[in-house]
């Protein structure tokens, strides 16, 4: 070993692979430490390469600053991203106020490598899966509960308060304590900690691998070190772990029967109990799921013409699985208060708090289409059970 390899931190674990020297910089994405790590062994060492932890979606985020004010909320609620997009911006929340505690930027580790590669002139690589992938993969192949639960922890993370030293997130960079983080997570969910941590070391190891120049330094969150390590001089092709979860029978069955279900029970109360009857299930379906969905427009502080057109909109649109409730919602919420480009803006930073991430109008659009679907869903069980008893 070098003089200058000698120099660097611990946290800099060295592989030799295919004729190539890779330096792992293992960080905390909200850590001075950190950022200081990938500057000294960069300089120590002189790669040909530098690695990042980013994909190109999260890379553009950080360099190009106004990416925001290129949002199209229409397209996304139309795409019917709006809750992949708001998850992201939850998670990006509870990363932004740990750095605010901590007075630094979160991912500044991978901007300095990001500069450094531009200021050395060095290759860069962005090593990561595709964000989008990602989550895609990891919601994908939850069940239904498992899936409640994410959702819960994820909400919960909003109104994340506790304080945070910068001691603390230094010894989240020892890999033991790391370590016991990880089998704590994989007990409550294995499956998202094999497609959101192994997927990933999986991936980075093979993109790092396969990184032109003899000399490497790969800039990666602390966690993924020890699944990098193991994987590295194993070939692994990428392909299957870019494919998205085949669309499963089940939810398409769920999504169409139970309106079929609600049709059948009120054609069935006609035969039963007359036209009277049918009629009484007819306004139960109408205005409990029409209220459920409009509460759920009213706790996002929708617009008045928000929370009309989502009562209107539940009743019918629990009856088509091909649209929801909160899709025309949303659309309604950014028509009546289409975000300008200051609240685009604005956005990564008023999420930090809840109430900005209430009163922002982009976050809000989103809160609007989630919780009006939220609704809605909870109107259409407590309406078909109400209207399933009068019958049984």
């Amino acid at each position: 070993m070098s003089e200058q390899e000698n120099n660097l931190n611990n946290s800099v674990k060295k592989i030799s692979v295919n004729g190539k020297t890779i330096f792992l910089v293992g960080t905390a994405h909200v850590s001075k430490e950190s950022v200081e790590d990938v500057r000294k062994t960069v300089e120590l060492v002189n790669p040909d390469t530098i690695c990042v932890e980013l994909c190109e979606s999260r890379y553009n985020t950080i360099v190009k600053g106004d990416s925001w004010k290129k949002m199209d909320i229409f397209k996304i609620i139309k795409e019917k991203k709006a809750a992949l997009l708001l998850a992201q911006l939850i998670m990006s929340s509870f990363y932004r106020r740990l750095g605010k505690q901590l007075d630094v930027k979160p991912g500044a580790e991978m901007i300095e490598g990001i500069n450094l590669a531009k200021e050395l002139d060095k290759k860069l690589v962005l090593a990561d899966r595709r964000i989008d992938i990602t989550l895609k993969r990891v919601w994908g192949f939850l069940n239904f509960w498992n899936k409640l639960k994410m959702a819960s922890q994820l909400l919960g993370g909003l109104f994340f308060t506790d304080k945070i030293d910068e001691q603390m997130i230094e010894e989240l960079k020892n890999q033991d304590q790391l370590e016991n983080i990880l089998d704590t997570f994989a007990e409550t969910f294995p499956e998202v900690k094999h497609r959101l941590i192994d997927e990933r070391d999986t991936y980075l190891a093979q993109k790092i691998k396969e990184a032109p120049g003899k000399t490497i330094v790969a800039v990666v969150g602390a966690g993924h070190v020890p699944g990098i390590i193991a994987g590295i001089e194993e070939d692994h092709p990428l392909e299957p772990l870019m494919d998205t979860p085949p669309r499963s029978l089940a939810p398409l069955a769920f999504a169409w029967g139970i309106p079929a279900i609600i049709v059948a029970l009120i054609a069935y109360g006609f035969f039963k109990g007359g036209t009277e009857h049918s009629l009484n299930s007819i306004y139960i379906w109408v205005l409990v799921n029409g209220i459920f969905s409009a509460l759920g427009a009213a706790v996002a502080l929708g617009h008045p013409l928000t929370i009309i057109a989502s009562f209107i909109a539940a009743p019918l649109t629990s009856l088509n699985p091909m649209i929801a409730a909160g899709w025309v919602s949303g659309l309604v919420q950014a028509f009546v208060k289409k975000p300008t480009v200051t609240d685009m803006e604005e956005l990564p930073n008023v999420i930090m708090t809840v109430k900005g991430f209430w009163m922002n109008p982009v976050s809000r659009i989103l809160l609007v289409v989630v919780l009006a679907n939220l609704g809605s869903s909870l109107g259409t069980f407590v309406a078909g059970g109400w209207i399933a008893g009068r019958l049984f």
